[in-house]
């Protein structure tokens, strides 16, 4: 368990370092010695640090050098240097290089303590500001989502209600639906605002790179590990961190994700401890997350870990009416992007329709059109012609399917036509068919077997 923060104390003289040692540990930190400044160099490159309490005059490899290797895996670990040897300039030297504190020996321990905790209170306060910039340039909140649909209202809601809860969240739709938007949303608009927000894809990365994304790994734990990394959930303490398409995760991967949700601790791959974490887990994904279960591609336990609360968020065909709302919004920040465009505005037949369309990469698809439109239209008005020329043909002629309100059809008929209708708005391929259908490829070959 590590309750405050790890700290390496270096100096050559082992009774000073084991005279440290225990205050730091009955204050809650966990305290690793080095007896010089080559060990010292060696660990800060192997294991990851919150402070460094370094001598300053050491044999070989001194006080500064292990200031100069601490900096070059992260600039942020506060190095406090001790020495007998006090004087204005090693004193000045010692701060121009980054030090962040100056102990001349002998020295009162409480001097220490404070010095210590208030190092890695300026070095939190450092990352929550970042977040709070963060939340202000990227307007992660609410106002980033847009649309006054019952489906979205009903949405808001759920969001101001989970926001403030720091149960696990599970949010599902469509590829494109935003859902690292509403992920955003939860995490702004809760008590962790002031955290970090830190997203990662799992179908992004190989399995091992995933591994050490999420975990941190040590120096030399693989081939090409010249240095440590923190990982995602550290990076992410004291916020949320925001697993996208987590229905793709490798099943050794959820063993150890499950590991960290019951436990709060995480250990970097090729680590021999465990560091405790406080993060708030939002995961998503497009899949039937009970049909991976059930064929065994996702562990069950994991599953009920995660689904504490979930969220549906809507595909846009469901909610045509925000379609409007979202092309003024997109037009906006597409012109803001490209200044020289002359574009002002899209033409109300235009409008209406992308209104018809049926959207199946949602919203992203959305706004990739949109902004398309003001990068090439040569008008201040798009007009319908603007439209025809970055659209394919079947675009607009195609709709989705409507049964003649006299004609009955079976809901299995209904459905295969529905799927062949997909497969050819997605140009024959199946698979990117299968994938906004939220279906396995084969059914696509079944429903097509049976039509003949």
């Amino acid at each position: 368990m590590q309750a405050e923060g790890r700290i390496l104390v270096v100096d050559d003289h082992v009774e000073m370092g084991r005279m440290l040692r225990e205050p730091l540990t009955d204050e809650g930190y966990t305290v690793d010695l080095a007896t010089g400044g080559e060990e010292a160099v060696q660990l800060v490159r192997s294991r990851l640090y919150d402070a460094v309490l370094s001598d300053l005059r050491m044999e070989k490899v001194d006080g500064l050098d292990v200031l100069e290797a601490v900096h070059a895996v992260d600039p942020e670990v506060p190095v406090l240097l001790m020495t007998a040897f006090g004087g204005v300039e090693s004193a000045v030297e010692a701060m121009k290089r980054g030090a962040y504190h100056y102990f001349t020996k002998p020295f009162r321990l409480d001097e220490v303590l404070v010095f210590l905790k208030r190092a890695l209170a300026e070095r939190r306060l450092r990352a929550e500001n970042r977040a709070l910039r963060q939340a202000a340039a990227e307007r992660s909140s609410l106002g980033a989502l847009v649309g006054r649909s019952a489906q979205m209202r009903s949405l808001y809601e759920l969001i101001g209600r989970v926001a403030h809860s720091g149960a696990a969240v599970l949010l599902r739709g469509e590829s494109g639906s935003g859902k690292e938007l509403v992920a955003r949303a939860l995490h702004f608009e809760g008590p962790r605002a002031a955290g970090p927000f830190v997203a990662v894809n799992c179908t992004a990365l190989p399995h091992d790179l995933l591994e050490s994304e999420l975990f941190g790994h040590v120096k030399g734990a693989f081939t090409g590990a010249t240095s440590a990394r923190r990982g995602l959930f550290v990076e992410a303490d004291r916020g949320t961190l925001f697993l996208d398409e987590i229905g793709d995760m490798p099943m050794e991967l959820q063993a150890r994700l499950l590991r960290v949700l019951e436990d709060g601790e995480v250990r970097a791959v090729g680590a021999d401890a465990s560091r405790t974490v406080d993060v708030r887990i939002i995961a998503a994904t497009h899949q039937d997350l009970e049909a991976r279960v059930r064929e065994g591609r996702f562990r069950a336990d994991l599953f009920y870990r995660l689904n504490v609360v979930t969220l549906r968020l809507p595909p846009l065909r469901e909610r045509r009416e925000d379609i409007p709302l979202l092309v003024e919004h997109f037009v906006t920040r597409a012109r803001a992007r490209n200044p020289r465009s002359r574009v002002q505005t899209l033409a109300p037949e235009v409008v209406s329709a992308l209104a018809a369309m049926p959207w199946p990469g949602n919203v992203r698809e959305l706004e990739n059109l949109v902004e398309r439109l003001v990068v090439l239209a040569p008008g201040e008005t798009v007009g319908m012609e603007d439209l025809r020329l970055h659209l394919p043909p079947e675009a607009l002629e195609s709709r989705p399917l409507v049964v003649a309100q006299q004609e009955l059809w079976p809901l299995r008929r209904l459905e295969g036509e529905y799927i062949a209708w997909m497969v050819a708005h997605c140009g024959g391929n199946k698979t990117r068919a299968a994938e906004l259908l939220g279906i396995d490829v084969s059914t696509i070959h079944r429903r097509e077997r049976e039509r003949g």
